[in-house]
């Protein structure tokens, strides 16, 4: 069957401000529930919501971020449907007039680049949290209210159906991770739900009788890379297996309104149907009566761009020019902002970007990978710093110690939070590196082993090595191995 897949993703992103969106209730995480509400996140009759001149801030500069036509008038709507976790039974949003429409975000996928359209970027509140008694809402026996995160202000980021793949959809939401966190408007902790994804698919099917298009399925809140990779890869062979065993739907048949909402359980590795989606007219949107538009000058739209930090895109290809590194090592270094920043500030203290490139893909990462944290975060915690990490690197470099023990040191160093010199001096780790106090250790070694000389000179070379050995050995690993196998090349030849 000739079938192409068609995937557009709806993707909120809570902001990083202080205070909520219509009040000054904290937005903190993880704190006791209902401790950080209101009578506006909570609804009551007579309250009005003034607006939060950060998150209309935070929303530009993303809309920026992402290539946006900003608009200088816009308003809020009422989007009205009834769930216990929206206590005024309406979510104040944004609906024909948004802050910003079509951008783009460029992802590489198998070597090429693609660019995907962004139809808008929105302000939005969040809702509150049902904590239920089971493990979902169906087979609970009650489910209480957490109004903590009620009233957070979201961005909801729209793609165009311009992915392809799974693949392609997980690959765009890291470079949309990328770019928020590097803008500083996001933190997109999946697992703390501030970056939370609703996943359209459909297949576009062509067969003897034409082009035939599958109903849509909006897989939702899907809350990690993995699960969306996996969720769309299942719903995409399950409609796949639906036409197989169906085929098309009897001629006329209306499909203008078979939108399926669909839940994913990780642990099933499966989709399911929760209801039929709800499509804008059901929403009853309106503009907001107690929130006046949103007015902004191009030149407060321009102050915000020149806010804007260095983005991954610009970064990686200034990387790959002044410091001549590949293509793959500027795409890893440049995906966070912390590492991109560790690497640049560390090439240039030890005026070797090749070196401290190798280095921080590594070992670095072996060790922040192995906290087991985000590794942003991890980094960001930690104790290797530029200065520290150039400090080691010196010593590598100019062959103060080698590099097996340079890997010892930099784990001591991620451990402890000591530097390299006093952790080189504790151990005993510099090398001996004179030419004179090794040049005896060679005789003696060169000396003892008669029949290995006998072999490299009858041009066994590999043998050097085990001569080199010996020397190490002797040394306890301090001798400069590149030194003790130019000093026996000497004396052999």
């Amino acid at each position: 069957m000739n079938y192409e897949t068609i995937i557009g993703l709806e993707v909120h992103a809570e902001l990083l401000t202080a205070s909520k969106l219509w009040c000054g209730c904290s937005t903190a995480f993880g704190n006791e529930p209902n401790t950080q509400v209101c009578p506006i996140c909570l609804g009551l009759p007579g309250t009005l919501p003034v607006l939060n001149e950060k998150a209309v801030e935070y929303a530009v500069k993303a809309g920026l971020a992402l290539g946006c036509r900003i608009a200088e008038w816009s308003r809020f709507d009422r989007k009205q449907y009834f769930y216990p976790d929206l206590p005024k039974a309406y979510q104040i949003s944004q609906y024909d007039l948004p802050l910003c429409r079509e951008g783009r975000v460029v992802i590489t996928v198998d070597g090429l680049s693609r660019e995907v359209g962004i139809l808008r970027v929105h302000l939005e509140e969040e809702a509150g949290k049902l904590v239920h008694s089971g493990e979902s809402l169906h087979g609970s026996e009650y489910s209480l209210v957490d109004y903590n995160r009620g009233g957070i202000p979201l961005i909801e980021i729209v793609t165009a159906p311009d992915l392809r793949s799974p693949e392609e959809a997980r690959i765009f939401l890291e470079r949309l991770r990328t770019v928020l966190r590097y803008i500083g408007v996001s933190d997109c902790k999946m697992e703390e739900g501030s970056l939370r994804c609703d996943a359209n698919v459909n297949l576009r099917i062509k067969d003897e009788e034409g082009e035939y298009r599958t109903p849509i399925v909006e897989i939702k809140n899907l809350n990690s890379f993995r699960a969306v990779e996996r969720a769309l890869t299942y719903e995409v062979r399950r409609q796949v297996d639906e036409f197989m065993e169906k085929g098309r739907p009897p001629a006329g048949t209306d499909l203008s309104r078979t939108k399926v909402t669909a839940g994913w359980n990780e642990a099933l590795g499966r989709t399911y149907v929760q209801r039929q989606k709800e499509l804008a007219d059901d929403y009853r949107y309106f503009p907001d009566p107690d929130l006046p538009p949103v007015v902004l000058s191009s030149e407060q739209v321009e102050k915000w761009r020149a806010e804007l930090p260095e983005l991954p895109e610009e970064k990686e290809s200034r990387f790959r020019r002044e410091y001549g590194l590949p293509a793959y090592d500027a795409a890893v270094l440049t995906a966070s902002r912390a590492v991109a920043d560790l690497f640049e500030e560390t090439a240039r203290l030890t005026g070797d970007a090749k070196m401290v490139s190798n280095w921080v893909m590594g070992e670095v990462f072996r060790l922040l990978k192995g906290a087991g944290d985000d590794l942003e975060q991890a980094l960001r915690h930690c104790s290797i710093t530029p200065a520290a990490l150039a400090e080691l690197l010196l010593f590598v470099k100019n062959e103060r110690i080698n590099a097996n023990s340079g890997k010892e040191v930099l784990e001591e160093m991620y451990r402890t939070g000591k530097a390299a010199t006093q952790i080189i001096a504790e151990k005993g780790l510099e090398q001996i590196s004179g030419r004179d106090q090794l040049a005896g250790l060679v005789a003696e070694v060169i000396a003892a082993h008669p029949g290995v000389v006998e072999d490299i000179k009858n041009g066994k070379k590999a043998a050097i090595g085990f001569l080199v050995g010996q020397v190490m050995k002797a040394t306890k690993g301090k001798a400069n191995p590149k030194l003790v196998n130019e000093l026996i090349t000497q004396s052999l030849s």
